[in-house]
């Protein structure tokens, strides 16, 4: 019997992907204590706070990089910055 993860692919661009997303947990965490985010409203239909967005647009760079895994043979660094700049682009004006 196997290692209880030898399931998952934890190649190099999974690793920066887990790393990136525990650091800006941490920076949030750290900016939210700092300077409390106000709700308000950007191109998404609800107002948000900077939590919010943040959650949502690693959702979507989640399901960016999956679908980029499902359906493209091309390398997954593409869809990692993809997937970053629909972070960016959430967090700016969501």
């Amino acid at each position: 019997m196997g290692n209880a993860f030898s399931w998952m692919a934890w190649t190099l661009e999974v690793a920066v992907f887990f790393i990136s997303v525990v650091l800006m947990l941490i920076g949030m965490t750290i900016w939210q204590v700092r300077s409390p985010s106000i709700e308000r409203k950007g191109f998404l239909p609800i107002s948000t706070t900077r939590g919010d967005r943040l959650f949502i647009g690693l959702l979507s760079a989640a399901y960016v990089n999956l679908a980029w895994a499902g359906l493209t043979d091309l390398t997954q660094w593409v869809a990692a910055v993809v997937g970053f700049v629909v972070l960016l682009v959430m967090m700016r004006w969501g």
